[in-house]
């Protein structure tokens, strides 16, 4: 089994993004003429790691990561939800209104970013494995950009209409449509604005790992399947070795 010096760096960093972004998106903000959710200020970021890891290591390996975070977003979600259940502690009403409000009453926010995060970041896997493939490793931008535009608009969608649409009618304050819309375009100008970019130190960070990993990866082999957990160090693909 092939190892590596950051690969572990990068998993943790993703993972990390990922669950503060959750807690974030929380609260809405504006800045200027857009409305966003907090997490989306950071969560861009788990977009780019997610195609280092993929364009480095390969869409298995970056499988593993994406059910990874998942796994450690439903644990937050889980631990948090049980901990607003539990007695408060005396003198200490007014400290636990606000954990409830802020963290406990977020069951929709919670499933939507669970649903929209899986569903959003292995689209956005799937179409840079693929792309990278079919242009033989060239234009490093193309795949990067262009799978963060289908994967972010999967993911906007996904997490906007169970967080605060199908939530809100469910809780009994449905989201306006025009409130709705204007998240979306904000959020998902946002997001995609932040992955160009970054585009110059994507490059830089990806030119680095390849050189210094010595792994270049090319799922030509491989099975796509998001629900197959394979061995760390997959197999049926080519490995282009980087001096």
């Amino acid at each position: 089994m092939k190892s590596f010096r950051y690969f572990d760096l990068v998993m943790v960093a993703f993972v990390v993004v990922l669950l503060i972004s959750n807690i974030a998106s929380n609260k809405l903000v504006q800045l200027g003429p857009f409305t966003y959710d907090a997490g989306t200020i950071l969560f861009p970021l788990s977009y780019i790691f997610g195609d280092v890891l993929t364009e480095v290591y390969g869409y298995k390996r970056s499988r593993r990561v994406i059910w990874m975070g998942f796994g450690a977003s439903a644990l937050m979600a889980v631990v948090l939800w049980f901990v607003t259940l539990l007695p408060a502690a005396p003198d200490a009403g007014a400290q636990t209104e606000a954990f409830n409000t802020a963290l406990g009453s977020t069951s929709f926010i919670v499933l939507g970013s669970l649903v929209a995060f899986w569903a959003g970041e292995f689209s956005n896997s799937f179409i840079l494995a693929r792309m990278k493939v079919a242009t033989k490793g060239k234009w490093l931008w193309s795949r990067t950009i262009g799978s963060t535009i289908v994967g972010e608009a999967i993911d906007t969608v996904l997490f906007l209409t169970i967080a605060f649409a199908i939530g809100g009618v469910i809780l009994g304050s449905p989201m306006e449509g025009s409130l709705f819309w204007s998240i979306f375009i904000s959020n998902y100008i946002f997001k995609v604005g932040v992955e160009v970019l970054f585009t110059p130190i994507t490059y830089a960070v990806v030119g680095f790992l390849k050189r210094t990993e010595r792994e270049d990866y090319y799922d030509t082999n491989t099975n796509f399947n998001p629900f197959i957990i394979s061995p760390a160090d997959p197999t049926g693909a080519t490995n282009v070795t980087v001096r």
